[in-house]
């Protein structure tokens, strides 16, 4: 398997497509970078070099007690990134995966970087708080953490349909329910645990008010998971210059129910780069 050594000594496993102008993608919870398939063929067909990574702790990488964080979680995409020796690379975060890479500009720099896209992003701040009155209860994400620590496979798979959309009009095949479970229960169930508190609770203003690159953000209008108006239209208002993407009706899954559109837009927007 392709892997890298980050500075704490864990295996970070990537997948690596074609050649041309990189393509980075940051995979959401509680996935791998098997979610970006139809996404790295699509690129790789047409001359873009697509990679994508398991996130610590998810899917081929190695599975650490510690650093289910995301100044860690910036630290190994940096890692990635200077040992593949990427230049002008586009950064692709999903859902939490949006974070790590906003993260990443925000300690690192965007020296590497030629652009950014968020879809389905936890950005600017998912959780409640004093400063983010309008954010999700953290009484929400207690509760997927006992629901994980008592049976992880029955919750993901009751989790999957507000996911997916399937509980409100959107469609998709028992075999991408059964691909979505699979996944989940490949990763440490430490690190999907811990991830819930990162992505919930995990302040993301001042990385969004240093990214200085071209920027793009999807999200779904009827988001279940991720709401809209207070992640992907604020995080939009707060980068410089970043266009705002709204898919009507959209779940948060939205890479798999609006695959096709997903994978056009950002052609297009490389294309225009």
């Amino acid at each position: 398997m392709s892997t890298i050594s980050t500075k704490d000594g864990t295996q970070i496993y990537y997948k690596d497509w074609g050649k041309g102008k990189p393509v980075l993608f940051s995979h959401g919870w509680p996935l791998d970078a098997d979610m970006w398939d139809s996404q790295l063929n699509f690129l790789a067909e047409r001359g873009y070099r697509a990679i994508a990574f398991d996130r610590r702790g998810f899917g081929r990488s190695d599975q650490p007690w510690t650093g289910y964080d995301y100044d860690t979680f910036a630290s190994d995409i940096n890692d990635l990134i200077t040992q593949l020796d990427l230049q002008e690379v586009t950064l692709v975060g999903f859902s939490m995966g949006g974070g790590d890479v906003a993260r990443y500009i925000g300690r690192y720099g965007s020296e590497r970087v030629a652009a950014l896209v968020l879809l389905g992003a936890v950005t600017p701040v998912f959780g409640k708080s004093a400063t983010n009155p309008d954010g999700v209860d953290l009484s929400v994400f207690e509760g997927i953490r006992e629901g994980l620590r008592q049976d992880r496979a029955q919750f993901i798979s009751d989790f999957a349909p507000a996911f997916y959309g399937t509980n409100a009009g959107q469609t998709v095949s028992e075999g991408v329910f059964t691909q979505t479970l699979n996944i989940a229960l490949l990763a440490s169930l430490k690190g999907t645990i811990d991830c819930v508190t990162a992505f919930s609770e995990t302040d993301f203003r001042e990385d969004l008010a240093k990214i200085d690159v071209p920027t793009l953000v999807i999200h779904g209008s009827n988001d279940q998971i991720v709401p809209l108006d207070t992640t992907g239209k604020a995080a939009a208002e707060l980068i410089r210059g970043a266009v705002l993407k709204v898919y009507d009706d959209a779940p948060h899954g939205f890479a798999v129910t609006h695959q096709s559109q997903l994978n056009d837009d950002l052609l297009a927007f490389l294309q225009a780069r």
